[in-house]
């Protein structure tokens, strides 16, 4: 049994390996319809849990028509339904939920939350996503800048605006899969510290550049991610903006980056804040392709985790 919990924690081997199983069986599915099953059915007569504290459209529709195109089934709670840690411990939950389901995924606030989860569950326990990490969707980066530009290896990464749970993810990438990152954005909203220094450790160069320009120079990917989060106060969305708006990625800034650069962003985009509608509408945005493949990556991680 595998959890995948975070990308830092999973061997690079096996990252390599989900990566590698996700591109076979997305060019499996060329020509088919969305809700064709796929030719193997490893998830046939198995139950996932897909457990939501946060709202969600790409990770709730990926991993349900992920599974059903493996030939498994799903059952999708909300935080409101289980009132996760509001009365039954975590630690009993997931006592309880291994005994009903195959595979859990949990998308929720506090990282906390995940790690008992998969302390006691006694079944593999996927991280959908935390306020600390978000290593779905990086494995899914991963595999979009590889179909259209080969191995990330060694490649500059630049993520410009503020240091969350997804350029954390990415963080971890870097060390994991060998690529360098740079970080352009204030120093309040900086990456922690202990994810920078992991991919140091791992032989990745990591920098902080505040002049944003000076940051994309040379770069074969540039990432952004929305400025604010649903939850955050007016006030906070207002300081926010202020502090980021330097660090919007526009077409005059990716004119520094190598000219076949990609862009991506993991969306939803609050478009012409952090990035313009041109750069997301143009020739170096990858970013449906890589929505798309949050399916194909979540479906190789299941697999991963239930060794099949």
């Amino acid at each position: 049994m595998n959890h995948f919990l975070d990308i830092h924690l999973t061997a690079p081997q096996d990252l390599r390996q989900i990566i590698d199983s996700a591109a076979t069986m997305k060019e499996a599915r060329k020509g088919r319809t969305r809700g064709a099953p796929d030719d193997d059915l490893p998830l046939e007569g198995r139950m996932v849990a897909l457990i939501f504290e946060k709202p969600s459209t790409r990770t709730r529709v990926s991993f349900d028509v992920g599974v059903r195109q493996m030939g498994g089934e799903t059952m999708v709670l909300s935080g409101q339904d289980m009132q996760l840690g509001h009365g039954e411990t975590i630690a009993d939950t997931a006592r309880v939920m291994s005994r009903y389901v195959d595979l859990i995924m949990i998308r929720t606030f506090d990282e906390a939350v995940l790690t008992e989860m998969a302390e006691f569950a006694t079944v593999p326990v996927i991280n959908g996503l935390t306020d600390r990490t978000h290593p779905c969707q990086i494995m899914a980066d991963v595999l979009t800048y590889e179909e259209h530009r080969g191995p990330i290896k060694g490649k500059k990464v630049v993520w410009s605006g503020d240091g969350n749970n997804v350029c954390a993810s990415f963080l971890h990438a870097a060390g994991q899969f060998g690529f360098d990152l740079t970080f352009a954005g204030p120093a309040t909203l900086d990456p922690e510290k202990e994810w920078v220094e992991f991919a140091r450790g791992k032989g990745s160069t990591i920098e902080i550049e505040r002049d944003p320009q000076k940051a994309v120079a040379g770069a074969d990917l540039v990432v952004t991610d929305t400025w604010v989060s649903m939850h955050d106060a007016q006030s906070a969305r207002e300081r926010r903006h202020n502090q980021l708006r330097p660090y919007r990625v526009d077409a005059e800034l990716m004119s520094h980056a190598k000219p076949d650069a990609l862009f991506m962003h993991c969306l939803p985009a609050h478009r012409d804040d952090e990035v313009t509608s041109e750069v997301m509408d143009g020739p170096n945005s990858v970013i449906f392709d890589e929505a798309e493949n949050r399916l194909h990556a979540q479906k190789a991680i299941m697999r991963y985790c239930l060794g099949v």
